[in-house]
C-alpha cells in the first residue's frame, strides 16, 4: 500500500480492494452511493466521501481517494476502519485449498471486514433481523436524526446512554416495530454496565456469544454479525438463508477446518458469491 497526500485529500494505492463490494455487502448501513464508485458515510462521528478511482487488473492494484481528509485523520480513523493493513491475500491463499472458496475469492476477494464501532454494529444488527437493507437504513437514519448529535456534516449514531434514557413511546417514530424493545434493552444493558462491550471484544468467542445473547432479541445470527462486524472477531460465522444453502449444497460434511480461524471473511466471500451465482440445479 502506498499513500499520497494530494490537494483535496488522500490517495491510496492498494492491491485487491473493492470499495463497492466492501460497503455494499450487508456489513454496514450508513453508506450511500449514486454511481457505485463514490460513497458517502459515517463512522464513529467521522464523516467521509471516498471514491474508487482506477484499477490495474494486471497488478491487482486500485486507487482509492479519501476526499477532504488529512493524513492524520486517514491514519487514525480510516486506515483501521477499512482494515487496510491486514493481508487478505494470505487468507485467500489458505481458502483456495477449497474449490468453492477459490471461486468465491475470485469473485468477492476485494471485500474487507470493516472495523466498526461495537455499539453501532450491535444496534444495527438488532434492527436488521427479519428486515431488508432499505428499511434497515431508514430506521437507522431516523434513529440518528432523532437522537444522535447534529454536526455540520450530518447526524452521529446515538450512544447507548442516550437511548437507555428513552421509552418505547419515544422510539415509536422510528417505525422499528418489535425491534424497538430489543434496541432499548440492549442500550440499558450496555449503559448500565451489565454488558461491557470492551470486555466482549477480548472474551473467548463462546463466552462473547453467550454474553450478547443475554440481550432480548439477540439470537445466534445477530450475535455472530455483531461479533464479526462490530468486534472484528474473524472467527464469527453468521448463518442466514444464503449461507444455509451454501453449507447444505457445498459442505454437507462440514465447513473446512482450515478456514475456520478466519471463517467470517470466508463467509463474506461466499455470501457475496452465492447471491450473484445461483446454486447448480
Amino acid at each position: 500500500m502506498t499513500i499520497f497526500e494530494q490537494k483535496g485529500g488522500i490517495l491510496v494505492r492498494i492491491p485487491h480492494f473493492s470499495l463497492a463490494d466492501t460497503l455494499d455487502c450487508g456489513q454496514c448501513f450508513r453508506w450511500e452511493t449514486e454511481d457505485n464508485r463514490t460513497f458517502r458515510g459515517c463512522h464513529n462521528g467521522h464523516f467521509l466521501t471516498v471514491s474508487q478511482k482506477t484499477s490495474c487488473p494486471s497488478q491487482g492494484e486500485t486507487e482509492v481517494f479519501f476526499h477532504n481528509t488529512s493524513r492524520g485523520e486517514f491514519e487514525e480513523v480510516w486506515r483501521p476502519y477499512f482494515d487496510l493493513d491486514t493481508d487478505y491475500q494470505a487468507m485467500q491463499q489458505v481458502f483456495r485449498n477449497d474449490p468453492t472458496l477459490s471461486l468465491a475469492c475470485d469473485y468477492a476477494g476485494g471485500i474487507r471486514i470493516l472495523r466498526q464501532e461495537p455499539w453501532e454494529a450491535l444496534c444495527s444488527f438488532i434492527i436488521s433481523q427479519n428486515n431488508n437493507i432499505p428499511r434497515i437504513k431508514g430506521i437507522i437514519g431516523r434513529l440518528c436524526e432523532a437522537f444522535g448529535e447534529q454536526t455540520p456534516k450530518g447526524f452521529t449514531f446515538p450512544c447507548p446512554q442516550r437511548i437507555a434514557s428513552l421509552t418505547l413511546d419515544d422510539l415509536s417514530p422510528l417505525r422499528a416495530g418489535f425491534r424497538a424493545k430489543y434496541i432499548l434493552d440492549a442500550a440499558q444493558k450496555v449503559a448500565g454496565g451489565e454488558i461491557d462491550l470492551a470486555a466482549v471484544a477480548s472474551m473467548p468467542i463462546d463466552e462473547a456469544r453467550k454474553t450478547l445473547r443475554t440481550i432480548h432479541g439477540v439470537g445466534p445470527k445477530v450475535a455472530e454479525c455483531a461479533l464479526l462486524f462490530g468486534f472484528y472477531r474473524l472467527e464469527a460465522f453468521p448463518v442466514d438463508t444464503w449461507i444455509k444453502k451454501v453449507l447444505k449444497f457445498y459442505y454437507p460434511d462440514g465447513f473446512p477446518d482450515f478456514a475456520v480461524p478466519d471463517g467470517g471473511v470466508a463467509q463474506q466471500y461466499l455470501f457475496h458469491y452465492v447471491r450473484n451465482h445461483p446454486l447448480p440445479a
